[in-house]
């Protein structure tokens, strides 16, 4: 709390309009007010004050006790003013706290008047000028002196009990530490992450190394922390991505929408959203007004949902988003390359459920789908680990229905249960890549949210006409698309590690062939050559720069680039190519078979023209 004491020969007020959605409720008598020879408490009530009400009042009132002695007046005036902080409390909290100062001011003898809260208004001030006459203090409950990182709602996750387990495809659930994870060493480390929650990365990456070599993405020293820069390469990455994961959901049955990315932090429903789920937000003001930055699609399309009229005939009825960006506002230790970051892109479908069986049925669809969309990145189930993370009593119900999820990814899942529900699911998995530094990211996940909707309002009509609440299942088929890239340069760098040649999957490959011509001399029919492969839809270039041939084969290589091309006199006379593949082959071939062949592993994925020019010579250099 930050308070502004001014020992005044008079404040006088008068309300002028709303300044927030839900002010506090005010009588004709209480829209003007004065108070002479009065000491004007100008009060700001601030994020670190919720939770500690009665502590912050009670230094408050001593504070204010203190100055009102010294200057010699029993009279206080209580001013609600949030100029002071751009820290401050949920509206309820803060006419609570400023109406508990108003009350225990009374019960101490002081003559006390309090402006309303949540109005806009017009005061004259007369301030006495004399040393005592303008203080100000600064109220901290105790233990709470970082605003930034507090989180309620991350203190209670916190607190909560977990009982680790691991599931067996076969049904045979053992506590971890009774588990034998020989044969299943990845599985072993994901849970020493989970279980001790050491998030903070003491060290780079290797992905790190590999995206900044390929000049896929960097850091941007002119943003927070956490936001990067994307280069050609990388931006027609990110953007393939994007495309075959919205393909993929609206094939499988979303509807798509767009909502904004900054919603009102006044907003009722949100509001208590907010309070509920454990995440660190960005902040920013309009005017006088304070927005968040949302840090998923679950606002926009909860409050479509709402204003929506949904029959059961319409269930299971799904809504899908690509959110660029989402903002969660996570500790700059914990930053680290494309595994985690404060802004990144969230395939994001919600899915409305008449009820439990409808709900399972699409939550057993979705992680299937799951499994299918990470395979076409190029990973698989021994790629990733599976946590399902649910109650007791879930478990003891819909035993069956959780083994059966084990069966399907048919290897032995890790299993987080509670005794009871604190958070708004009541059943939840996700796929986990775990890095070459031991560290886990969450890439796809889906939960069945029993919450939100009569929360947020959002109602359906059954068979009989009766209004009720669905379920909602949160969907995200792939994880941040930020996070299936670091996922698949972990892999690659894994593989390189051992000895393994390391590639991009084709159809995300930048420059899937390059074409280098022996000499000047052959130029022209690398430039057919390369014509004719774009012409087909292949990103290909050539290199046209004066490097010796050797060289040349080893830029390529190094560029992981998967078909090298290599024309000279002989392939020129024969209409013909010689081509190198990545994965170890070297023939002659013609070219309409090359383009069959990169086209059959192509097909089914989308696609986008190269993103950088034709000519290597013509290209610029991004990174130093």
């Amino acid at each position: 709390m930050r308070m502004l004491l001014i020992h005044s020969d008079y404040l006088e007020y008068e309300v002028k309009d709303r300044a927030i959605r839900n002010p506090e409720p005010i009588g004709d008598e209480e829209r003007k007010g004065r108070l002479d020879e009065v000491l004007a408490v100008f009060v700001s009530v601030e994020k670190v004050d919720e939770g500690g009400q009665e502590e912050v009042v009670e230094k408050a009132l001593a504070e204010i006790k203190d100055v009102a002695g010294r200057v010699g007046t029993k009279k206080v005036f209580v001013y609600p003013f949030a100029h002071l902080s751009s820290e401050l409390a949920e509206p309820g909290t803060a006419l609570e706290i400023l109406r508990m100062i108003e009350k225990r001011l009374r019960e101490e003898g002081f003559e006390v008047k309090r402006a309303p809260f949540g109005y806009y208004k017009a005061f004259k001030l007369s301030c006495k000028g004399h040393p005592l006459a303008e203080l100000s203090r600064t109220i901290v409950p105790e233990g709470k002196v970082n605003v930034e990182e507090r989180n309620v709602a991350l203190e209670k996750e916190e607190e909560l009990k977990s009982y680790w387990y691991v599931l067996t495809p076969e049904g045979e659930l053992v506590e971890v530490e009774k588990f034998d994870f020989t044969g299943h060493e990845n599985l072993r480390k994901f849970a020493n992450y989970e279980i001790n929650k050491n998030r903070a990365a003491d060290k780079e990456p290797p992905h790190v190394r590999i995206m900044l070599e390929h000049e896929l993405a960097d850091y941007e020293p002119g943003s927070d922390p956490g936001n990067l820069r994307y280069y050609p390469k990388g931006r027609l990455i990110k953007g393939l991505l994007e495309q075959y994961v919205t393909e993929k959901v609206i094939e499988y049955g979303a509807m798509e929408v767009e909502t904004p990315i900054m919603y009102d932090f006044e907003h009722p429903a949100l509001e208590k959203y907010l309070n509920r789920f454990p995440a660190r937000q960005y902040v920013v003001k309009s005017g006088d007004k304070k927005f968040f930055l949302r840090f998923a699609a679950c606002f926009g399309q909860f409050l479509i949902k709402k204003d929506a009229t949904i029959s059961y005939r319409n269930l299971p009825l799904r809504m899908y988003e690509l959110t660029r960006y989402s903002f969660r506002r996570e500790k700059r230790g914990e930053l680290s390359g494309l595994r985690r970051l404060r802004a990144f892109t969230m395939p994001d479908m919600h899915t409305v459920a008449g009820d439990l069986r409808q709900a399972m049925d699409e939550f057993k669809k979705q992680y299937r789908l799951s499994m299918e969309v990470l395979k076409g990145v190029g990973l698989t189930p021994e790629d990733y680990e599976v946590a399902i993370r649910f109650t007791r009593d879930f478990w003891e119900a819909h035993r069956d229905f959780i083994v059966e999820l084990a069966r399907i990814i048919n290897k032995p899942v890790l299993v987080e249960m509670w005794d009871q529900r604190f958070f708004y699911f009541i059943l939840k998995f996700e796929f986990n890549f775990v890095d070459n530094l031991d560290k886990a990211a969450a890439l796809s996940t889906v939960q069945i949210d029993v919450e939100n909707a009569e929360r947020f309002g959002i109602t359906y009509y059954d068979e009989e006409g009766k209004e009720r609440y669905p379920l909602i299942l949160h969907c995200s088929p792939s994880g941040a698309i930020e996070r299936v890239m670091y996922a698949m340069l972990e892999k690659q760098a894994r593989l390189q590690a051992k000895g393994v040649k390391p590639a991009f999957p084709l159809w995300l490959s930048p420059i899937q062939a390059r074409v280098i011509p022996v000499d000047e001399g052959v130029l022209d029919y690398a430039l057919y050559v390369a014509g004719k492969l774009e012409g087909a839809g292949i990103r290909v270039d050539v290199d046209d720069t004066g490097d010796r041939l050797g060289k040349k084969i080893r830029k390529a290589e190094k560029e992981w680039i998967p078909y090298i091309i290599v024309v000279g006199g002989r392939e020129k006379e024969g209409n013909t190519i010689t081509v190198r593949k990545r994965s170890g082959e070297n023939r002659e071939m013609q070219l309409e078979d090359l383009i069959r062949e990169i086209k059959g592993q192509t097909e089914g994925f989308p696609y986008r023209p190269r993103p950088l020019p034709l000519l290597l010579s013509r290209r610029p250099k991004f990174r130093g």
